[in-house]
C-alpha cells in the first residue's frame, strides 16, 4: 500500500472517533522538509473511491468549489499553478457517512423518558488534502476537516459556506506561512 493511501485509512479512522464535534481540522507533515522549495502545483487524477452519498456524488458544484477554494488559499500563500513539471501535485478525498451517536441517561431519572437512552443520526462529512512531492511521489503534507453536514449537501448556499470554512481552516495549518 503506498504511504500516502496508508495515512488517508490512518487519518479517516482518527476522524471517525471525533464524533459530533461542529469541526475538527488536523494536519500531518514531515517538518524537516523546506517548504520553500516548492512554488508551483497541479491537481493530479480525481479520487477514484465514492463519497459515500450519491448527492454529492452527483453535484459538480461541490468539486468546482473546493477546487476553487483550494487554489484561492494556494495563490495566498504564493503557489502558481504548473502546466508542466508542477513542484506538488495535489490530491483530496471527500467522504460523507451517516452517524449513529447514542446518548446515555444522566443524572437522576425523574420519568420512565428520563431514564431512556436517546440516539441521534447525523452526517458526517470529511475532506482530506495531500500535497505530494512531484519528484519523489511522497506525501509531504496532509490536511483534513470533519465535520457535521446535516442539511448541507441539499442547501448550495451552506454548502458553499462550510467548503469555504473547512478549506480556510485546513490552511490556517499549512507550512511555511
Amino acid at each position: 500500500m503506498p504511504a500516502y493511501r496508508h495515512l488517508a485509512v490512518v487519518a479517516l479512522t482518527a476522524l471517525t472517533f471525533t464524533g459530533c464535534a461542529t469541526m475538527t481540522v488536523g494536519s500531518y507533515g514531515d517538518r524537516a522538509i523546506d517548504f520553500a522549495q516548492y512554488r508551483t502545483y497541479d491537481w493530479g487524477p480525481p479520487d477514484a473511491l465514492p463519497t459515500g452519498d450519491p448527492r454529492l456524488d452527483a453535484n459538480p458544484f461541490f468539486e468546482d468549489r473546493f477546487e476553487g477554494a483550494v487554489e484561492l488559499q494556494l495563490a495566498r500563500k504564493g503557489f502558481g499553478r504548473a502546466d508542466a513539471q508542477p513542484d506538488l501535485i495535489v490530491h483530496y478525498h471527500a467522504n460523507i457517512t451517516q452517524r449513529l451517536e447514542v446518548h446515555g441517561v444522566e443524572g437522576n431519572c425523574t420519568t420512565e423518558n428520563d431514564c431512556q437512552p436517546r440516539a441521534s443520526e447525523y452526517d458526517s462529512g470529511t475532506l482530506v488534502l495531500d500535497f505530494v512531492d512531484a519528484r519523489t511521489n511522497k506525501v509531504v503534507w496532509r490536511g483534513w476537516s470533519q465535520g457535521i453536514m446535516n442539511g448541507v449537501i441539499g442547501n448550495q448556499d451552506r454548502l458553499e459556506i462550510h467548503i469555504d470554512e473547512a478549506v480556510r481552516r485546513i490552511f490556517e495549518r499549512f507550512p511555511g506561512t
